[in-house]
């Protein structure tokens, strides 16, 4: 199975390390040949390269783009290699702009980009989707340059040899599960996740009527991908909205076969299907200002919401998670935590179900949750993107220290600027 898709059917660790291992050999393997053959690069920035298939109107666009700014050009030269669409678009033309040098490879074959890569001298090269739609691990299995690593897209460990290190922070991967990654863990402060502080959100929220919604009732939403949304999560949304009188769940329209099989699953469970509200897709600024028309954001597992948790907190909107475990279903509890609101953060889904009950029949309680967002949003870590950029660029420099020392990729930990 391939092992993106296995992240939503697993909350094992280790049967999630067993299956990136199993398709990285039989897949992807190392090439017997390797593009870098130990050359040693003398530059005076460290060339750090981000290889995507995301650099347009994507959910992983909007996260990096302003660290793709934020770099220190007087330390690093930045590089993006694009393999994805190349669709004219502000956010396209924006990242041309944010890297030093921007490639297009779509019409180059794996073996090529990893030569090119050596050919430009790259010290580190950042994979930014793993196994994920449009990936070309086989780029990394050449070994295009001296140092390799995992970071976002892949939430969890590609088992493979060749990717030297995995970006992460003490919540997504504890130290315990080591064992379950090939790569070397290299712990962030704060935050794994990075987020752009230049989003824009729409200065204009649809009324309720706008989007579908009745004029009254609790409005519980969740715009996680529908693959997201597990027996067991449903089951308690359903019992939720049987506990919640005139409540209703407001979820993304992925699909017209989602949409009918999710409602005739509500019906199964005793709720009426017009209780589920789907949303449409819209622009990105829009889409943002939508979340303020719901009262409470309901998380998803074994897979959480990675990106739309941190939209909907950047939007103002409290999310509701319950830790997982294994990678993907640890990123919200990591988000919540960096922009101060653990409260929100629940260990079993009968203590989920529990807290959303009582922040919905407590609303005095649920708007001091509100305010501490609104007021946290702005001062926290998780959308600080210039703090974020320079820990990102102490791990660059770690892991280029160690390769010059002749080290062996090693975990390790970037001390927060207010230590340094």
């Amino acid at each position: 199975i391939p092992p993106f898709s296995f992240m939503g059917l697993s909350d094992s660790a280790h049967d999630q390390f067993l299956c990136s291992r199993i398709w990285a050999r039989d897949k992807c393997p190392a090439s017997a040949d390797p593009v870098w053959k130990g050359e040693r690069y003398r530059h005076e920035r460290i060339r750090v390269a981000y290889l995507s298939a995301d650099f347009h109107e994507h959910v992983m666009a909007y996260r990096l783009a302003g660290l793709f700014e934020a770099h220190d050009r007087r330390r690093f030269e930045i590089t993006g290699v694009s393999f994805g669409p190349d669709v004219p678009n502000r956010m396209r033309e924006r990242l041309k702009r944010a890297f030093d040098r921007f490639i297009d490879v779509r019409l180059s074959d794996d073996r090529q980009v990893a030569r090119l890569l050596r050919e430009l001298e790259i010290d580190i090269a950042v994979d930014l989707n793993g196994f994920t739609t449009g990936g070309r691990t086989r780029i990394f299995a050449s070994r295009a340059a001296p140092v390799q690593a995992s970071y976002l897209g892949y939430p969890g460990s590609m088992g493979a040899d060749y990717i030297d290190y995995i970006l992460a922070d003490r919540c997504v991967i504890p130290e315990q599960h080591f064992p379950c990654y090939t790569e070397k863990v290299v712990f962030l402060p704060e935050t794994y996740q990075v987020n752009d502080s230049k989003r824009v959100i729409s200065g204009r929220m649809p009324t309720r009527a706008e989007a579908g919604l009745p004029e009254r009732g609790f409005v519980f939403c969740s715009f996680n991908n529908s693959y997201k949304i597990s027996p067991m999560v449903f089951d308690a949304w359903m019992r939720l909205l049987g506990k919640v009188e005139g409540s209703l769940l407001w979820l993304v329209d992925s699909s017209a076969t989602a949409v009918r099989n999710l409602r005739n699953e509500a019906a199964a469970r005793g709720i009426a299907p017009d209780r589920l509200v789907f949303a449409p897709k819209i622009g990105h600024e829009d889409y943002l200002a939508r979340h303020r028309l719901a009262d409470l954001a309901l998380d998803t597992l074994p897979y959480n919401g990675h990106g739309t948790t941190s939209d909907a907190l950047w939007a103002g909107l409290p999310v509701l998670t319950c830790l997982g475990n294994a990678m993907p279903g640890r990123v919200a509890a990591s988000v919540l935590t960096a922009v101060g609101l653990p409260e929100l953060v629940t260990c079993s889904l009968e203590e989920y179900e529990a807290l959303a009950t009582s922040l919905v029949q407590e609303p005095a309680r649920l708007q001091r949750i509100r305010d501490k967002l609104a007021s946290n949003r702005l001062t926290y870590p998780l959308f600080d993107t210039e703090r974020f950029t320079r820990h990102l660029e102490a791990a660059f420099e770690q892991m280029w220290r160690m390769h010059g020392q002749g080290e062996a990729p090693r975990h390790f930990s970037v001390t927060p600027l207010n230590s340094q």
